[in-house]
């Protein structure tokens, strides 16, 4: 498929100035003296109702500044916010109960029509399940989050979750699965990111975010232009999972609890480029045993990584 060079109009996040209340200022400061996660902070401030952008980017704020090693002295906070006018557009998903792929008949046993959701069962076999998690398992390194001011990878010490990444089509397992995501998400193979396999043990979680790219830094602008922006997430997960790690979605309301070769499917990029805030997601405590799960990121054009940019000029 010929890739087109027409670029959509991106609607990116408006900046929100959000005033630091004293109380507020102390009670995150205390909390981060006594070792809690970010994470956690975020999670009390959703619950107060804080809106999930907000809460995430002061906690950010007073984090980055002690990595830093410089205090927040500013009694006002310059937010990044999704933009609230994201136009609904028909899904690309395939309608129907089921999606007959080239390999396997896929069953969705629900939708959320805002943000797009779909859970799936008979994405994964249990043999394939087997077999990702064999290939990935000696490749696991601590997982990383992009640092907002460099765009470059780093360790998170509140995650102590492990993940790793294959090339696109990297075996023929892996190839396979390219294809059946690709038909799953109505998507060219081409347009996805390699497969990302996470594992989280006991008490791990994935923060409240978005997986839409925010252009905060050269590395996301690079990649904006490269490849457009991602468009739908697919997470399948690759075993049962004894307690917790339910990817929660909290403006719908909705909490999916992973069992083996079951999927959920969320978009948040309509055809005009605009992104959807309401698609904040997080992935719970894993209470009991661990949870393997591997992710498919799908994007406006054909992906193209920084390794393979670079490789080009």
């Amino acid at each position: 498929m010929k890739a087109s060079n027409k670029r959509a109009t991106i609607s990116f996040p408006m900046a929100a100035h959000v005033k630091i209340d004293p109380q507020l200022r102390q009670w995150i400061e205390h909390n981060l003296d006594r070792g809690c996660a970010p994470e956690q902070l975020v999670e009390g401030m959703i619950a107060q109702r804080f809106d999930p952008p907000i809460a995430q980017g002061l906690v950010r704020a007073f984090v980055d500044s002690r990595t830093r090693g410089v205090p927040l002295t500013a009694d006002m906070v310059s937010i990044d916010m999704p933009a609230g006018a994201c136009v609904d557009n028909p899904p690309r998903m395939t309608e129907g109960n089921s999606i007959r792929t080239a390999d396997r008949v896929v069953s969705v046993v629900a939708r959320v029509s805002r943000p797009f959701i779909a859970v799936l069962t008979n994405v994964l076999s249990a043999e394939e399940c087997e077999q990702l998690i064999a290939l990935a398992r000696p490749r696991l390194a601590p997982s990383t989050v992009v640092d907002p001011g460099t765009g470059e990878n780093r360790v998170a010490e509140h995650r102590n979750s492990e993940g790793m990444f294959f090339l696109p089509g990297e075996t023929p397992l892996i190839a396979a699965l390219d294809a059946r995501f690709s038909q799953l998400t109505n998507l060219p193979v081409d347009h996805g990111e390699g497969l990302q396999v996470l594992r989280y043990g006991p008490g791990t979680r994935s923060t409240p975010h978005f997986d839409f790219l925010v252009p905060r830094n050269e590395a996301s602008e690079q990649s904006l232009r490269r490849s457009g922006q991602r468009v739908s997430s697919l997470v399948a997960y690759l075993n049962d999972v004894e307690g917790g790690g339910e990817t929660t979605f909290p403006h719908p309301g909705l909490s999916v609890c992973p069992q083996r070769g079951n999927a959920v499917y969320f978009e948040y990029c309509n055809s005009r480029g605009q992104v959807d805030a309401q698609s904040l997601h997080a992935g719970a405590p894993v209470t009991a045993g661990e949870k393997w799960a591997v992710t498919k990121w799908m994007r406006e054009r054909p992906f193209v990584s920084a390794t393979a940019a670079r490789s080009r000029t």
